[in-house]
């Protein structure tokens, strides 16, 4: 019983070890539990009440033992190319020695084996699982113990990727005849452990390409995120489903140019413009063309330039945009006509000052601007702006009054943009009536301005 009490704490100590994994290059190692069976019978011709070798070999009822309850505990490493370890420790009551009856002797047996998957040799791993094991052991009967080498044949029945049957049939020869040597069979399960997935793909990390990223098989665990069938470090777009062509980016419009490359995502386009259209044809992509149906230059947002005038000298080039004029003249005429004289002085003459002064009534603004274009219109003319009153008061007053609204009119055209050295004035105060000063109607008309051409 010493002995026997012995081999329990090796049992222990072996059942101590099944908090580690299973049976192959991911899943390393492997526990297993079962039932066992010894057989004494088939193994020792020659010896009263046994048999010849493999003799009555499947006759349970006759020559089994049995131990009706988990009477197997198994822990393997495995190793490399099919190659695994395991240790093994069986308990048993032994009521059959060949035909010959005994009285409940404990049986125990601590085995340590190396096995061979043939699987391996197929390198793939099956449902169907066949090994062959060698290896040695200690076996005690009671108080008896001896030593043993051990061989068999064994096979697992996967039920899933980890659990499986377990079927062994195990031979032990014993080098004490206290002890003969006999068949030792077992059935029980067999779970396989310790692959690392750490990110919980199904994947062990052995074989994930992207270990710590939830993946697909397909793509040796390395994700997918927007399903488009290409997987994300070699998807220049990962987040959007797209199209191989364009390494999994969208294209929207379907011109051929990923929509993160598309600056007109939505319009389809050309290459040469970044994906925009041009419709009008003048480099000038339709989202900046101003004229997106008519040509026209950059420097117009895609307009054609106008030329209001008619004169050929294009708006942009033209100093006088709504008269005409030559080319030489920057589009202006070399001086006012007749008739823009005329004009001039229309305008001139309706000039309203307030009484005595010489500021402007408000409504001769728009007098005064009109005046202002046409100035504007002959750059290269020089004016003269003079001043004239009726002859109510002295004549000093009158002629200082005529020159300080000659000069108001001269000022309000240089604050808006004529230039002063083209305008001089002067004040005839009332020495150059043009009605009588005898009626109210004639003194109107003699209290103007107006404009001549500087010789």
């Amino acid at each position: 019983m010493k002995h026997l009490k012995m081999a329990i704490v090796a049992l222990l100590l072996v059942t101590g070890l099944s908090n580690v994994n299973a049976q192959d290059k991911n899943n390393p190692w492997a526990i297993g539990i079962g039932v066992n069976a010894v057989d004494f019978y088939p193994t020792n011709p020659g010896i009263s009440g046994h048999g010849a070798w493999f003799d009555e070999y499947f006759n349970t009822s006759d020559h089994y033992n049995i131990l009706p309850a988990v009477s197997k505990i198994t822990v393997g490493k495995y190793l490399a190319g099919g190659f695994s370890i395991e240790a093994a420790g069986t308990l048993n009551k032994i009521t059959k020695v060949g035909d010959n009856s005994v009285s409940d002797l404990a049986y125990f047996g601590l085995d340590g084996a190396l096995k061979y998957n043939f699987n391996n040799m197929a390198r793939e791993t099956s449902w169907f699982d066949p090994y062959v094991t060698l290896g040695g052991g200690y076996t005690w009967l009671d108080d008896l113990g001896v030593a043993t080498a051990n061989g068999g044949l064994g096979f697992n029945i996967w039920l899933s990727d980890n659990i499986g049957l377990n079927v062994e049939s195990k031979y032990k020869h014993t080098f004490d005849s206290e002890i003969v040597q006999h068949f030792q069979h077992s059935l029980g399960l067999v779970i396989k452990f310790g692959g690392t997935d750490s990110d919980g793909d199904g994947i062990y990390d052995k074989n994930d390409a992207c270990p710590d990223v939830f993946g697909l098989a397909a793509f040796n665990g390395c994700p997918d995120t927007d399903s488009d069938g290409i997987q994300d470090s070699k998807d220049a777009c990962p987040t959007v489903f797209g199209l191989a062509s364009l390494n999994g980016c969208p294209d929207a419009d379907e011109d051929g140019i990923a929509d993160k490359d598309d600056a007109c995502p939505n319009e389809k386009g050309t290459k040469a413009n970044k994906g925009c259209p041009d419709t009008d044809g003048d480099g000038v992509v339709d989202k900046d063309d101003a004229c997106p149906t008519v040509a026209g230059p950059a420097d117009n947002k895609g307009c054609p330039w106008p030329d209001t005038d008619g004169d050929g000298v294009l708006d942009k080039d033209d100093k006088c945009v709504t008269v005409p004029g030559p080319a030489s003249n920057n589009g202006c005429p070399v001086a006012p006509t007749v008739e823009v004289m005329a004009t001039l002085n229309e305008y001139a003459r309706t000039i309203l000052f307030d009484t005595g002064k010489a500021t402007f009534h408000k409504e001769s603004i728009d007098i005064l601007k009109a005046m202002t274009t046409i100035f504007k219109d002959y750059p290269q003319a020089d004016f003269v702006i003079a001043g004239h009153t009726d002859s109510v008061g002295s004549t000093r007053s009158n002629q200082l009054l005529s020159q300080s609204r000659a000069d108001a009119v001269r000022d309000y055209l240089i604050s808006n943009s004529i230039n002063a050295d083209r305008l001089t004035t002067v004040g005839f105060g009332e020495s150059k009536p043009i009605d009588t000063n005898a009626t109210a109607a004639g003194r109107r008309n003699n209290r103007r301005t107006e404009v001549t051409l500087k010789n």
